[in-house]
């Protein structure tokens, strides 16, 4: 199917700035999943929620590809997945079920990211899940749930077990899928993915080596990683020094997600 292009004029003027920042942003985190090579041809999901009382949040259009995404492509929908925008695009159903479930069960997912990378997959489904072996998985590990496989998220009754299985953490390690995270922003989710994604790809280069020589770290070590990387400094971090440093980037290679 032929992508269909809209007017980046039009859909601005029909929407608040507030929810134009949050298309911009959430298209640029769709190119750097492209970028990175985190994308899974037009399958897996990113979404924000649009700021205001409605909940209604904006997705992929299901038949693009990431690289392909701009502000005006994506689709704002309400959490029973009906398009509140004309739009000639439709909606994963799979993306709309657990997404729906994350908005609408915490007030403080603004963004929701969720990926199918290979290193994340062989991750999930390994038994002791994510390993403290590494620096970036000590930074991750203490804010990752687990969800177990319930087949294609298709079923509007797995919402709940979504939601419950997150809890108050910001990561999550969807079993035999792939991984997900949350954020106040874009930034947030984003940053927090990056950290869950190299914890999984060292994760997976460590263990082909064989476990019989891994150094685990010093007892106690993991909790003063947690220390040192949680709370408000982490998210400053995010907001102020690195997605603004990865907006850069995306625009010295090509600003076409701002349309």
């Amino acid at each position: 199917m032929a992508s269909v292009a809209l007017n980046s004029s039009n859909v601005r003027d029909q929407v608040s700035p507030e929810e134009w920042q949050a298309r911009v942003d959430l298209a640029a985190a769709y190119r750097l999943v492209a970028l990175y090579g985190w994308d899974d041809l037009i399958f897996t999901h990113l979404s924000a929620r649009v700021p205001g009382p409605e909940h209604h949040f904006l997705i992929n259009p299901y038949q693009m590809m990431f690289e392909e995404i701009t502000a005006s492509s994506l689709v704002k929908i309400d959490t029973n997945g009906r398009p509140v925008m004309e739009t000639p695009y439709m909606v994963n159903a799979a993306g709309f079920v657990i997404h729906s479930a994350i908005h609408m069960g915490r007030d403080d997912a603004m963004a929701v990211l969720h990926l199918h990378t290979s290193y994340g997959q062989a991750v999930s489904a390994m038994d002791e899940g994510l390993l403290p072996h590494t620096q970036t998985a000590m930074i991750a590990r203490h804010d990752v749930a687990y969800h177990d496989y319930e087949g294609i998220a298709t079923e509007l009754e797995e919402r709940d077990r979504l939601v419950a299985d997150l809890g108050s953490k910001n990561a999550m390690l969807l079993r035999n899928h792939g991984t997900l995270t949350v954020g106040e922003t874009v930034g947030q989710a984003f940053l927090r993915m990056y950290f869950l994604e190299r914890a999984c790809e060292a994760q997976v280069h460590m263990l082909s080596a064989g476990r019989n020589a891994l150094s685990a770290p010093p007892q106690g070590t993991p909790e003063k990683v947690q220390g040192q990387s949680s709370g408000p400094g982490m998210k400053m971090l995010a907001d102020l020094m690195a997605w603004p440093a990865l907006l850069r980037k995306l625009d010295r290679r090509d600003p076409s997600y701002r349309d």
